[in-house]
């Protein structure tokens, strides 16, 4: 084997070392420019810091009295001017404050955060900075804008008990405990405060969603509100719930011991799954109101089904899933009759979710696509609405854009809810000590009274037929079955 020419190695060597001072100059490129970009922010923040301060900015105030307005059976709130607060982020530092709001805060054009900077709407530490302002560690961000509430239930927040360290209240539907969201003066919360005085502050032991009615317990100070929420978690507290519900109920106390699993947390969806979390439930039917009609029909006349009436169950739930109750009634074929996402047949079909632990009717990813699609623009209605003897009026209405605008801050408004809107037929009816020290009971929502012209229970009796049917109930391959006592 012959040794390669000199001038072979040399050539290699030359290409070899001009890839090499190319690869380097390419780099120091990279660097000079990375450097001349950090050195501009910093000239410009240093201009920013040295420059003579915006005009100083006067955050919205608290308003008080709350602005409430009953009307229409509503509890309204007038639109007001409300200020957000949020501290620099440690991903926001050395950034621009519009690239922030443009990346980060999309529920408005780019154009109007552009315009609430330049106007002092946004602003930094209670002045006026202009969208270029380069955000730093310590900075607070403040956004004061023109607040619209939807309105709630005009219903009282009743008061079933009261002493020295809490409130047991019979919270109405429709309306959140915490301000959150849209809602901020129209939750408990707030409700409370302006019933109760602007120093007064409630601490609530356990939460209730949006849509459902019943017992609560309000701490009067922080220690009343966590020594019962202990006592809430360790579940020495038996709590009953009232539903209503498609079809007839069986007989007897059914146990459903199916798993829970969470199918789309950005919607809150729920399924039974094989490999979801343990979840029990026991249900008795309180009562059964047979149909007035025979059939059933969508407002706009595409669907129609058979009408089966609707039945009171009581429901006492054994563990705490997410959703329970409405995911074990949909399992066994009786959904709860106003549930928007439970007994939506837009998004379950005919058969809403009835028996169905391996999704071979409806695939995840199918419910979650139809749920999701239910927007302001499609009404999401649950098979209580296809029902003849509802007013036409009822049938229509529901919260969604108008097309108008605000004449103040040009936001999109939206129309009043309808009732079905307002309230889930699902409540929270009792609340009792497993050793017998202390017992509250609400009275029956509307909706769980005999209907006009029908005879049925007003009262429920007490919690010992549903606890003894836990261990007497025999499951068959993890399938709810009524109490062969009571077959």
């Amino acid at each position: 084997m012959t040794a390669p020419a000199a001038t072979d190695i040399t050539e290699a060597a030359v290409g070899a070392a001009a890839v090499e001072a190319l690869k380097k100059l390419s780099l120091a490129d990279k660097q000079a420019k990375k450097e001349a970009k950090i050195k501009r922010q910093q000239e410009k923040h240093a201009a920013a810091m040295d420059a003579p301060a915006g005009p100083l900015i006067t955050p919205a105030g608290d308003l008080w009295p709350r602005p409430y307005v009953f009307e229409d059976d509503l509890r309204r709130v007038k639109p007001y001017h409300f200020t957000y607060n949020t501290w620099c982020k440690e991903r926001w530092r050395g950034r621009t404050l519009i690239d922030i709001f443009a990346c980060e805060f999309r529920d408005r054009p780019l154009e109007y955060y552009r315009a609430a900077m330049e106007l002092g709407d946004i602003f930094v530490n209670n002045r006026r900075v202009g969208p270029e302002y380069i955000v730093r560690n310590g900075d607070k961000i403040s956004h004061t804008l023109h607040r619209h509430e939807p309105p709630v239930t005009a219903e009282p927040v009743g008061i079933i008990h009261e002493d020295d360290d809490m409130i047991v209240i019979n919270k109405p539907a429709g309306v959140p405990v915490h301000p959150a969201g849209r809602y901020n003066f129209n939750s408990v919360i707030e409700i409370m405060k302006s019933d109760r005085g602007k120093d007064f502050m409630p601490y609530p032991c356990n939460r209730l969603d949006r849509l459902t009615s019943g017992i609560m317990f309000i701490g009067k100070s922080p220690r009343a509100a966590e020594d019962l929420g202990i006592k809430i978690k360790e579940r020495t507290v038996r709590k009953e719930y009232l539903a209503r519900v498609l079809g007839e109920f069986p007989d007897g106390e059914v146990v459903c011991d199916m798993p829970i699993l969470q199918i789309s947390p950005k919607l809150g969806l729920n399924r039974v799954r094989a490999n979801g979390k343990s979840a029990r439930t026991v249900f008795k039917k309180l009562a059964y109101y047979p149909p007035r009609t025979a059939t059933m029909q969508s407002p706009d006349g595409e669907v129609t089904r058979k009408n089966t009436g609707y039945s009171i169950v009581r429901c006492l739930p054994v563990t705490g899933r997410t959703h329970q109750i409405r995911v074990h009634l949909q399992h066994l074929g009786h959904p709860i009759q106003n549930d928007p996402i439970y007994a939506n047949q837009r998004v379950w079909g005919m058969e809403l979710g009835h028996d169905d632990p391996d999704a071979t009717q409806n695939t995840d990813e199918d419910i979650i696509s139809r749920l999701s699609r239910m927007g302001k623009d499609e009404v999401a209605q649950a098979v209580v609405y296809y029902d003849e003897m509802v007013d036409e009026y009822e049938k229509k209405r529901a919260e969604k854009m108008t097309g108008e605008l605000c004449e103040v801050c040009a936001t999109p408004l939206y129309s009043d809810p309808g009732s079905h809107e307002l309230s889930l037929w699902l409540h929270s009816l009792r609340y009792e000590d497993a050793d017998g020290a202390w017992s509250y009971k609400s009275p029956l929502p509307r909706w769980a009274m005999p209907p006009a012209g029908m005879s049925g229970p007003t009262t429920v009796g007490g919690l010992e037929e549903l606890i003894e049917a836990v261990p007497a109930t025999e499951l068959q391959d993890g399938t709810a079955t009524p109490d062969k006592g009571e077959q």
